[in-house]
């Protein structure tokens, strides 16, 4: 009978070739995949997650797919282990997975767990100290086979009881992609769009309207969570915040997802971008977000609306927000030309 293991699959270079290289000694491999608000894939034509599925539907290996949820965003609040340069906390995110990887263990029958992990890869939670302090935290203390840089660790449970051949483990380590890539060659993986991916949480802008969601809304949702990767952001007061549309297709989305209690706010006599407000806002504030939105209109005066479900407002407003003074409203780096139009044109 065939030793099973799961896999961690993130249908990156990585973890398919580590899947790959398990398969290819006869372990019966079973994925685990990670859903996650913070996903910044690379690949231009699907999500990570679609490639994991992409990978395991290739290999002929199930797959099963988890989503971090409201448990994970506490951990990202308020990290045992603290942040990377942004808001990551990669080294409890890793813990989350293994301890999540160990209990589909015990579901599956499976004995060890399989990692795409390269040592000295990632600076925060691929140092050897930090990989022996997750695997403790977890649960999985030897039972982690990382088959890229296998040569590099004491042997593993699975290589002393002799299912996995060591022998034909590597010795990969360092945050070059040069041996991976020629590996893929050789074991044939040939279509890998999402080599690297990328988490949101370690990009400063998205990293500063995380923080400022959790500093100003302690009761905040998945959805809310979900809002922080569409528009621009701008904080009028401690108690409301805006979002803005920046094309046509952000504004319909802010349309869609608008709640019954949320207020939608639009040019009423002309054509722009939208402003979704989560709180209910005051006339001075409505005044705030239309100037906004004439800014991007290149406008400097107009009719908004204000609908917060059935009903429905009028309001003049002129005298559209300088670029210093929405700045200094702007969540986030302020990357983006503040006076770029929006291109939505939507009335």
């Amino acid at each position: 009978m065939s030793v099973k293991a799961i896999a961690l699959l993130s249908g990156g270079l990585d973890s398919t070739l580590a899947v790959k290289m398990m398969l290819d000694q006869g372990i019966e491999v079973v994925a685990l995949n990670f859903m996650t608000p913070f996903c910044n894939c690379t690949a231009k034509t699907s999500s990570c997650k679609h490639e994991a599925l992409r990978v395991a539907r290739e290999f002929g290996i199930p797959i099963r797919v988890r989503y971090k949820g409201m448990e994970y965003l506490k951990i990202v609040e308020n990290p045992k282990h603290g942040y990377g340069r942004g808001l990551n906390p990669c080294i409890d995110c890793r813990i989350f997975m293994h301890r999540e990887a160990r209990e589909l263990m015990e579901e599956e029958g499976a004995r060890f767990l399989v990692t795409g992990e390269v040592l000295g890869q990632r600076p925060m939670s691929q140092r050897r100290p930090i990989l022996k302090l997750i695997e403790r935290e977890s649960g999985t203390e030897g039972l982690v086979l990382r088959p890229l840089s296998a040569h590099h660790f004491e042997p593993t449970i699975p290589e002393k009881e002799g299912w996995v051949d060591r022998e034909k483990l590597l010795a990969i380590r360092g945050r070059s992609r040069k041996e991976q890539i020629r590996l893929a060659a050789d074991l044939g993986v040939t279509d890998y769009p999402c080599p690297a991916g990328g988490c949101l949480l370690t990009d400063p802008d998205f990293a500063a309207k995380l923080k400022d969601l959790f500093e100003h809304k302690p009761d905040y949702d998945l959805a809310d969570v979900r809002l922080l990767r569409t528009g621009r952001h701008f904080r009028i007061r401690p108690g409301l915040k805006v979002v803005v549309g920046r094309n046509q297709g952000e504004n319909e989305g802010l349309e869609r997802g608008a709640r019954d209690e949320d207020v939608l706010v639009r040019g009423d006599d002309f054509k722009g971008p939208y402003a979704l407000l989560r709180e209910a806002p005051t006339r001075e504030d409505l005044q705030i977000v239309g100037r906004i939105l004439l800014r991007y209109a290149h406008r400097d005066r107009g009719t908004i609306k204000a609908q917060r479900g059935e009903q429905a407002d009028t309001l003049p407003v002129e005298g559209a927000l300088t670029d210093p003074e929405l700045l200094e409203l702007r969540i986030g780096h302020h990357r983006e030309t503040a006076g770029k139009a929006c291109s939505a044109g939507a009335g």
